[in-house]
């Protein structure tokens, strides 16, 4: 699976640059600074749940990791971001929530004419929310044997890209300059599993009558649609929403001691952007927060999903390459001298 994402996100880069090529903008709308070098600095939290919602009971059953607060740099120049940051002890005490091992990947590409986001979450370790719940001490109940594995991708085309810039509100290697919005359309996927030792499903909280799963697999792909839309106030300050929305054919395979069965459909998932901040020709600063959900089909009138996402504060400065690392930076320039 590792391998697979690689390759994708290979092939995604090198979309992205032909198409980076050929596209045109509205310079009153938006200024790009593609010649520029765009260093951040962030602070960036990654989270994957699994959220189980049962009729029967007056609130939802969250499964989260215990992932860290990380901080970091980086820097974007043209389509190409390169981001490095880590989960410092000072920024992340010892809550009681156990230990997890994880993995999380995920890489969002923002061109002028297209979105592309992969997902590759690794989780072993979680914890149950409310805290409380199942323990007699009041404590959090803790999964030390339970893994989540979740592998997808969304595409989608940006209507309305020669006014509207998403790089703007999350690269910040452009600048909106006026409100503008766009139609999104495109595609998804989700391929993914939750297993344990025992069952998967608290059988402390839900349903006595739920068959045991140790082992759930789900697949899903279709076509999604949204909208985006940029309020620039006062021509440097900035709000950004997006939501999409997609009907996804999925099958989900449960599998425990005494059975295995299936279930397939359409189900709906959405993907939520906000984002906001402050933008001018030198520096940025923004907040962001992105989230996918992920629907699966569960049983017994209980609904499952997966939600995975990404907080961050960013605080970005804008400056002029040397000649050296200009000629290291720039393709198009290395290509046409190789030439």
């Amino acid at each position: 699976m590792k391998q697979i994402t690689f390759i994708l996100l290979v092939c995604a880069a090198l979309c992205l640059q032909k198409e980076h090529a050929t596209a045109s903008s509205d310079s009153t709308y938006y200024k790009s600074y593609d010649g520029l070098i765009t260093g951040r600095f962030y602070f960036s939290q990654k989270y994957t749940s699994m959220l189980i919602r049962d009729p029967k009971l007056s609130t939802a059953l969250n499964y989260k990791p215990n992932t860290t607060l990380n901080m970091g740099i980086g820097a974007t120049y043209g389509l190409f971001t390169l981001n490095l940051a880590y989960g410092f002890s000072f920024l992340n005490p010892d809550r009681g929530q156990g230990e997890t091992d994880y993995l999380d990947l995920q890489a969002h590409f923002y061109s002028q004419q297209s979105n592309i986001d992969f997902y590759g979450q690794f989780y072993k370790g979680l914890y149950l929310v409310p805290k409380g719940l199942g323990t007699a001490d009041g404590s959090y109940y803790l999964r030390p044997d339970l893994r989540l594995r979740e592998f997808g991708g969304c595409y989608q085309y940006v209507f309305n890209n020669s006014r509207y810039s998403f790089r703007s509100s999350v690269l910040q290697n452009e600048w909106q300059q006026h409100s503008a919005g766009t139609l999104l359309i495109g595609g998804e996927f989700y391929f993914g599993r939750a297993s344990a030792d025992s069952s998967v499903f608290p059988t402390l909280a839900v349903q006595p009558n739920i068959p045991e799963t140790n082992l759930l697999r789900f697949y899903e792909i279709g076509p999604n649609i949204g909208y985006a839309y940029t309020c620039v106030i006062a021509r440097h300050f900035f709000i950004t929403g997006s939501l999409s929305v997609a009907a996804d054919y999925s099958l989900t395979a449960f599998s425990g001691p005494e059975r295995k069965s299936y279930s397939y459909g359409f189900n709906p998932n959405s993907m939520l952007r906000i984002f906001a901040g402050y933008n001018s020709d030198r520096s940025a600063f923004s907040l962001t927060f992105t989230n996918s959900r992920v629907n699966i089909d569960s049983m017994k009138n209980m609904s499952l999903s997966l939600n995975t996402g990404n907080f961050r504060v960013n605080y970005v400065r804008r400056f002029l390459p040397g000649e050296k690392t200009r000629r290291i930076l720039d393709i198009k320039k290395f290509s046409k001298k190789k030439s």
